[in-house]
């Protein structure tokens, strides 16, 4: 059988992904899956936005209202749904078809739920391998994360915006301000929007909390309400992020903002795999990623396994 391209992917539609997708998950370091990720880097195109918060904040109904804007739009939308892991199995509690209401037929939206396994913050390696490979081929990708407690901070590590997403009345701008994720968004919204008087005292809190950890020449992060139920201010968070997308495509910032999240990731599974004795036995160069990270990490095994 021949190696799967992203060519190949781009005229396969989304049964050709599907099945990408499965074999990076049974065989990672198959030569051939290593290649398709390297070529699949350095061909990124996609926005990817992050969506992180509270469980029970709305991020689903949310993902799923970002969907139909964007595909009104015409543009594709790759979606990366990461689910708490099953104790017994280690796959994924919830399916898409459960959590996102779409159209399947609709080859220009493709849905992949993943396990968290082990990883609070919901990205483990494989759901980095699958951002990069859908990044090559959509216009959009989504990353919809667990998000338990200070590990949602992990989505920093692949997500080109991040939205935080608090619901009002539930404390969650108090406890965004504890768990030492301040820094992380680029946009914060207010979910349930609808809920009025509740809804705006707490998109006040939030609007409150961010004004502390404004840094000078930094993206001053924009707070929003929105109701994906009733429609109200979706077009202002898609107009955020397209603002934000336009601000990282100056002077640089998106490329090395990716170089800085891919040399993180890469050396967060050097550690997972060897921890801190297998980082210290080796040199810059070798924890430098570079143009094919992949095959560089299946080097790295080869030499400390």
């Amino acid at each position: 059988m021949d190696a799967i391209t992203l060519d190949h992917l781009r005229a396969g539609g989304k049964a050709a992904l599907a099945r990408a997708l499965a074999a990076l998950e049974r065989q990672p370091r198959a030569p051939a899956n290593l290649a398709l990720l390297d070529d699949a880097f350095v061909a990124a195109q996609a926005h990817v936005i992050g969506l992180t918060g509270p469980p029970g904040v709305g991020k689903s109904t949310l993902t799923g209202a970002l969907i139909a804007e964007y595909r009104a739009a015409g543009q594709s939308v790759g979606v990366i749904a990461v689910d708490p892991s099953s104790k017994r199995s280690g796959g994924a509690l919830l399916g898409d078809r459960v959590r996102l209401a779409v159209n399947g037929e609709d080859e220009g939206v493709f849905i992949r739920s993943m396990a968290a396994r082990d990883r609070l913050g919901g990205l483990a390696e494989q759901s980095i391998a699958a951002m990069v490979l859908m990044r090559a081929l959509f216009d959009k990708v989504l990353i919809e994360t667990v998000g338990v407690g200070q590990s949602e901070t992990e989505i920093s590590l692949a997500a080109d915006s991040v939205v935080f997403c608090v619901q009002p009345g539930s404390g969650d701008s108090l406890q965004f301000m504890k768990a030492g994720i301040v820094e992380i968004p680029h946009i914060a919204v207010v979910t349930k929007a609808d809920m009025g008087v509740a809804a705006q005292r707490a998109l006040s809190d939030l609007t409150g909390a961010l004004s502390l950890s404004t840094a000078g020449g930094a993206w001053p992060t924009r707070c929003l309400a929105v109701s994906a139920s009733e429609g109200s201010g979706l077009a202002e968070l898609t107009a955020a992020l397209d603002e934000h997308r336009r601000w990282l495509e100056e002077d640089g910032r998106l490329t090395r903002q990716r170089d800085t999240q891919t040399a993180a990731w890469f050396r967060a599974a050097v550690r997972e795999r060897f921890g801190s004795h297998g980082l210290a036995r080796l040199d810059s160069k070798s924890l430098s990623p570079e143009a094919q990270p992949f095959s560089r990490l299946a080097e790295i095994d080869a030499r400390l396994a």
